[in-house]
This record gives C-alpha cells, sequence and structure tokens, in this order.
C-alpha cells in the first residue's frame, strides 16, 4: 500500500511538472514525495536520508559564490568610500527585542525553544538589532555597515530570489544632524551601487511617513487603522488599486469615501513639480505632519539635485513600505523591465534596495527613552544575485571561480621536488599558486588545467632551467614563453596579473 502511495505521489509530480504548475507547488508535493520514499526505507531496511535544503533555502555552489563575492565587493566598496564602520551582532535575538517593531509582518518571525531559561527568536532583519546596539551602548552617533543572514518564516518564491535565510546588507547612519544630508546620502549609494552593479535601467521611488499619516488624516482613515491601511497601500505595485481598495473597505473596514479619497493621491508620483503642487493642496497643506514632510522632501530633492541623480528618483505617493519603524523620508529602488530577450522571465524581481528614517526605534530601547534620530539603506542582496546570476547563464560567459595566478608545472620527470620547492618560495611572497598532486604529471595535462580553471600563467621548471637558474614562463592565453630569473620571477608573476 505504501508503495502504491508512493508511485500516486510521483504521478502526481509528474503532472505538476508538465502543467508547469508554481514552482513552490511543485517543491512541496516533492518533499512530499521524498518523505513517503524515505519512510518506505533502503534496500536492506535502513532508513533513507533526504537529501534537501530546508524549504526557502539553497546551497552555493563556487561559480555561484563567485558572483557573490563579486558584488558584496561593489557593494562594500560602495559603503567604506562613505565612510562606514563595519559591526556584527548576534544571529539570535531575546524575543522581546523582537516583538512588535514588525507590524503585519511579526508572524514571520522564528521563535526558538527555549534553551536554558531565555525566550530567543532569529533576526529578523538588521535594523531592530543595530537600534538595541546604540541604545545598550548608548552610542549616538555612528555610521555603519552590517552584512549578515537573517531569517523568515515567509512561504518564499525562490526563484525571484525570496528566501527565509537570506542575507542583508545594511547601511546606516545614527545621530543628531541637519535634514535630509544624511537622507540624501542613502539615495546617492543606492544610485552608486545599482550603477556600478549594471542591473539595467532603474528607479528609485521616494515617501514620507508624514506625508502619508496625513494624507490618511485628511482621507478620513481613523487614527487606530494608518498601520493596518498602510500595510494596504504598501502593495500597490503588485496589484492593481481596484483590489487595493476593496482590500481596505472589505476586509479593513475602512469607508468607501476615505477609500477613494486616498486614491485619488496614491496614484500621483513626479518630482519637484508635484511637492510643489501638494504645498499648495487645500486640504494636505492645512496637515501638520503632511506639510512637515513635504517640505523636507522639498529640501531632499534640491540636494539631490546637487547629486546628479533626480533622473533615477521618482517621488510617489503610493510608496508606504509596512514596517511599523519608518517615521520619516522612505524609498525603495525598482528595476524596470528589461526588453532584452535573456531575461524576460525575470520581469517580476521589483524592490532591490529599499530604506527609511526611523527616529523613534532606539528610544523603544533606551531606559530613559533617549531618542537616536537613523535614516538607513537595506540592499536586497538574493534578488541582485537571482539576476546577475540568470544573466550569466544565459550569457554562457566563464566564471573563475579561483584566483590563483601561476601554476608550478614540471616539464620532466622526477621533479617533485623542485616543484615543491619553488611552490613554497610563491606562497611565502604572496602569489596565489596551485600545482597538480601528481609526482610525475604530463605537461598537457597541467597546461590543460590551466585552460579549464582560467589560470592566467605557467611556471614550468626543468632539468635546463634548473641549470641555467631560470623558471620557464608561459602566458596561457597566447602560449608565449619567456624564460625568467629565478630571484626575479615573483616581480614577473605580480606585474603580469596585475594588469
Amino acid at each position: 500500500a505504501q508503495e502504491a502511495a508512493v508511485r500516486a505521489q510521483a504521478e502526481a509530480v509528474r503532472r505538476l511538472k508538465q502543467d508547469k504548475a508554481d514552482p513552490d507547488e511543485i517543491a512541496k508535493e516533492v518533499a512530499k514525495l521524498l518523505e513517503m520514499k524515505a519512510q518506505l526505507g533502503g534496500d536492506e531496511g535502513k532508513p533513507k536520508f533526504v537529501l534537501k535544503t530546508p524549504k526557502g533555502t539553497r546551497d552555493y555552489g563556487p561559480k555561484q559564490m563567485a558572483i557573490r563575492e563579486r558584488v558584496f565587493s561593489a557593494i562594500i566598496s560602495c559603503f567604506k568610500r562613505h565612510g562606514a564602520e563595519v559591526i556584527d551582532t548576534p544571529v539570535f535575538e531575546l524575543k522581546e527585542t523582537l516583538t512588535g517593531k514588525y507590524g503585519e509582518d511579526s508572524k514571520l518571525i522564528y521563535d526558538l525553544k527555549d534553551q536554558g531559561g531565555e525566550l530567543l527568536s532569529l533576526r529578523y532583519d538588521l535594523t531592530v538589532p543595530f537600534a538595541r546596539y546604540l541604545a545598550m551602548n548608548k552610542i549616538t552617533n555612528i555610521k555603519r555597515y552590517h552584512i549578515a543572514k537573517v531569517y523568515r518564516r515567509d512561504n518564499p518564491a525562490m526563484t525571484r530570489g525570496r528566501y527565509r535565510e537570506f542575507y542583508q546588507c545594511d547601511f546606516d547612519i545614527a545621530g543628531q544632524f541637519d535634514p535630509m544630508i544624511p537622507d540624501a546620502e542613502c539615495l546617492k549609494i543606492v544610485h552608486e551601487i545599482l550603477s556600478d552593479l549594471q542591473l539595467g535601467d532603474f528607479v528609485i521611488k521616494v515617501n514620507d511617513r508624514r506625508i502619508l499619516d496625513g494624507m490618511f488624516a485628511v482621507c478620513g482613515v481613523p487614527d487606530s487603522k494608518f498601520r493596518t491601511i498602510c500595510s494596504s497601500v504598501d502593495k500597490l505595485d503588485k496589484v492593481p488599486w481596484d483590489e487595493v481598495r476593496s482590500e481596505m473597505v472589505g476586509e479593513k473596514g475602512l469607508s468607501p469615501e476615505a477609500a477613494d479619497r486616498i486614491g485619488e493621491y496614491v496614484q500621483l508620483h513626479g518630482g519637484l513639480d508635484l511637492i510643489e503642487r501638494l504645498l499648495q493642496d487645500p486640504k494636505l497643506s492645512q496637515n501638520k505632519l503632511a506639510k512637515e514632510g513635504l517640505g523636507d522632501m522639498k529640501l531632499l530633492f534640491e540636494y539631490l539635485t546637487l547629486f546628479g541623480i533626480t533622473g533615477k528618483i521618482s517621488f510617489d505617493l503610493s510608496l508606504a513600505r509596512g514596517l511599523d519603524y519608518y517615521t520619516g523620508v522612505i524609498f525603495e529602488a525598482v528595476l524596470l523591465q528589461q526588453e532584452n530577450e535573456h531575461v524576460e522571465e525575470l520581469l517580476g524581481v521589483g524592490s532591490v534596495a529599499g530604506g527609511g528614517r526611523y527616529d523613534g526605534l532606539v528610544g523603544m530601547f533606551d531606559p530613559k527613552g533617549r531618542k537616536v534620530p537613523c535614516v538607513g539603506v537595506s540592499i536586497g542582496i538574493e534578488r541582485i544575485f537571482s539576476i546577475l546570476e540568470q544573466r550569466l547563464e544565459a550569457s554562457e560567459e566563464k566564471i573563475r571561480t579561483t584566483e590563483t595566478q601561476v601554476l608550478v608545472a614540471s616539464a620532466q620527470k622526477k621533479l617533485l621536488e623542485e616543484r615543491l620547492k619553488l611552490i613554497s618560495e610563491l606562497w611565502d611572497a604572496g602569489i596565489k599558486a596551485e600545482m597538480l598532486y601528481k609526482k610525475n604529471p604530463k605537461l598537457l595535462n597541467q597546461l590543460q588545467y590551466c585552460e579549464d580553471t582560467g589560470i592566467p600563467l605557467v611556471a614550468i621548471v626543468g632539468e635546463q632551467e634548473l641549470k641555467d637558474g631560470v623558471v620557464k614562463l608561459r602566458i596561457v592565453a597566447t602560449r608565449e614563453e619567456v624564460n625568467i630569473r629565478r630571484e626575479s620571477l615573483v616581480e614577473e608573476i605580480r606585474t603580469r596579473t596585475s594588469q
């Protein structure tokens, strides 16, 4: 009976694949099939292990890590260019540290079993741990970046770079400064990183929590519904206005009139001209919060003009960002559709960076409620990585997974000792070098290894070279060979690989 059930499940999986069903659904059914097979047991009655990564996670092989390291290094060099220090915090926090900071998303926090008297949860982002770190260490002024894994008990769409375990790359400026100068720098950083990674065309949408709250107030949303209506508006980039409106009215009990008034505002987007227009808006301009937000937004756009990046910035009244802790400017970078035939299935990638101002978060942790104003940005590394990975697959570009500069090879037999001596000299001089683990490898095999792995140089030791005190250096790409004096070899390799 068990075998029949396994066969039926296998058939169900086959049909789903044939019908090109949702990848998450297929993954779920495959997991069920593997589990059933495991229960059935192996040939000798041994239980079979299910060899798979947990749902919402994946392994990264050398090729993927090579792409990932490229991306990290571009992001880190940008953060450092802007003068950031680096910190790290534990992967789990006390449960109470994370409670009540994420609004409707709190249900996605992973709680851990009580291990020795403390209730713990895996961190959901890097911002709340940062605020806890500032309050705990009484820090009132820091510019920091933090790159680390975070965890969400989500039902993720892995094809779109959404996981349960993923990296976040955060840059934050904490401290009391004149308005909008740090905020403008955060937007400049997003612009630099997305331009540098060459992901294609993008737009950075900007709004302000105060403008949103002011808008909700003048449209007749009760105070108690601000946050929940905010998270509905936040869906406007994924679903049409009609659906958002019916959620606000049907599920969240907002009056249809209020919803329609919100609709008039949230479909607006533009630049300085729109800010000027809203500053004259009879309803919005009467609201203190909205007026403050619009005043700051105007200032922000003036600074962004000086940075020369307003071409990619859009003031967008539908941008809401669902997290509870934002208090001022909020922003999100979105990749625009690409007409390129290789990446048509990537159109849904969406947001690749986001952030905003959260002036009240540190105060939540401080025993005396002392506030430390903060503004920050998070780069969506997984989504960026998904795009680059698919793009590289489509282009069939060969990716190097090592940084080896030179292979130490021998032209005749019985030269293992000489190869070991030479490679040791190179390692000690800081040269990245490899050799084949064979006593007497054929020269052809050694050269082929360089072709396969992309090693640019081969240092060949032979009997004649040893007599003459030289090493034959072969350039793999051109097959040109030159004799280099042993004492000049390190310098020669450095020169040739730095070009």
